[in-house]
């Protein structure tokens, strides 16, 4: 595999600049698992090894990768969860310290439970972020609010939404379902304003959980902002890959309010299931019809 020119010229120059010394990128290997850029493992003559990934002009949003630099340093400051360090980051490419992959061990999901709930305890003064941002390559809108229910309708279920309404995937039928699940959302999402804003990994499904070779759990990939905590939960439940001990190891932390399993689950998954529905089309709109006839029907 080789480095993009422009990207493997700008690596090298960071990297020069930030170890004090002339650095050269000696080896390039592949790593998979990214379905937005491509990534890999690279070696510098000196043995250093480093994370870059990268995407070619027109392929993402310019600020894709500083933003998820952003969100990085964020979660990392919080010394809550292990996240790679951020080397450098520019608008075609994300350069981050490698974290040798490993297996779980015992113990390794619960305690990212406890870990997750001690990110949570991290909070801000109004539900949104000091900058919007993405998830996937879609945009993330993160203007505050100081009333969780208008945030996660205004920026986060409306917009997704009337993309995929505009895209023909709904029709009227599921507008007026849509607009009465909205209705609720006061009253079914009122314990989140008690709780008050987390910040958030903000994707946290299984293939953002990387263990490294200390059988530890790292978080990549962030979408980060403040907002519910359950929000994060719901997301890590939507594909599975977690395990009861996770969740019982979180909930042991920092227990949830009632409501959760009955209603709120549902509502922050769905905006997951949109953004599914934008990125990857007609497969997950039963899935959101399903929940808007639940509570909007």
């Amino acid at each position: 595999m080789t480095l993009p020119a422009p990207v493997r010229a700008a690596v090298e120059r960071e990297l020069t600049r930030l170890d004090g010394r002339d650095t050269q990128v000696s080896r390039v290997r592949a790593v998979g698992g990214g379905c937005i850029s491509p990534g890999a493992r690279i070696e510098t003559e000196q043995g250093d090894r480093h994370f870059v990934k990268w995407a070619m002009p027109g392929d993402a949003p310019a600020s894709l990768f500083t933003e998820e630099a952003r969100s990085l340093r964020a979660l990392n400051e919080t010394a809550a969860v292990r996240v790679p360090q951020v080397r450098a980051a520019g608008e075609q490419w994300l350069l981050l310290e490698w974290l040798e992959p490993g297996a779980p061990r015992a113990g390794t999901w619960a305690a990212l439970g406890r870990a997750l709930a001690a990110l949570h305890g991290t909070k801000a003064d109004a539900f949104g972020w000091v900058a919007d941002n993405f998830i996937g390559t879609l945009p993330q809108p993160n203007s505050q609010s100081a009333r969780w229910w208008t945030f996660w309708a205004e920026r986060r279920l409306l917009p997704q939404f009337t993309r995929a309404r505009q895209r023909a995937f709904f029709d009227g039928g599921d507008q007026r379902a849509f607009d009465r699940l909205v209705g609720r959302l006061e009253e079914l999402l009122e314990p989140a304003d008690a709780d008050g804003p987390s910040l958030l990994h903000g994707d946290l499904w299984g293939g953002n959980v990387h263990v490294t070779e200390s059988g530890d759990a790292a978080l990549i990939d962030p979408s980060s902002y403040h907002g519910h905590r359950e929000v994060d939960l719901a997301m890590a439940e939507l594909f599975g890959g977690f395990g009861a001990p996770f969740f019982d190891a979180y909930r042991e932390a920092w227990p949830l309010a009632p409501g959760y399993d009955q209603a709120r689950r549902e509502l922050y998954q769905l905006y997951y299931v949109l953004v599914h529905v934008n990125l990857f089309g007609a497969a997950y709109v039963a899935g959101t019809r399903r929940v808007l006839q639940k509570f909007g029907g």
